[in-house]
């Protein structure tokens, strides 16, 4: 069975800051000649990474709102220089936009059943960055 992490994505204002930053890091990896792996670096090892590598996502959580996610590719466990264990989230290079999905703040990551996680934006829909309020209050119509 597949499942996904959630995970707030700090210090990204929409979902391309999220693509600059990592573009910017992919182009400083290549310029030092190191592999161009795209891996977000976290305290805790998911338990769970035989059902997360089954085809799992790490949605990301934006001002709220879970707005993006990435394919998980690997889960690498590692030991930091000062001997911390940690771990290496490795992620497909391929943002996908997802219908935003309210999220309250939370520490760490969170597991996230595929029944529970927004469905992709379908191509040619708009998932334009109108102010959440009128957003909230559109859905809640059924106008989107």
């Amino acid at each position: 069975m597949t499942v996904h992490l959630v995970k707030l994505c700090v210090g990204a204002e929409d979902v391309s800051d999220l693509a600059t930053w990592q573009a910017a890091r992919l182009a400083e990896m290549k310029k030092l000649k190191q592999p161009q792996v795209l891996a977000h670096v976290t305290r805790m090892t998911p338990k769970r990474a035989d059902e997360l590598l089954a085809g799992g996502s790490l949605y990301w959580v934006m001002k709220g709102v879970i707005r993006c996610r990435q394919k998980l590719i690997a889960i690498e466990p590692f030991t930091d220089s000062e001997g911390v264990g940690r771990c290496r989230l490795v992620l497909d290079k391929e943002i996908v936009a997802t219908r935003r999905q309210e999220r309250r703040p939370f520490q760490g990551w969170r597991y996230l059943d595929p029944k529970d996680a927004p469905p992709d934006v379908k191509r040619g829909e708009v998932e334009d960055d109108m102010p959440e309020e009128m957003r909230r209050e559109l859905e809640e119509l059924g106008l989107l």
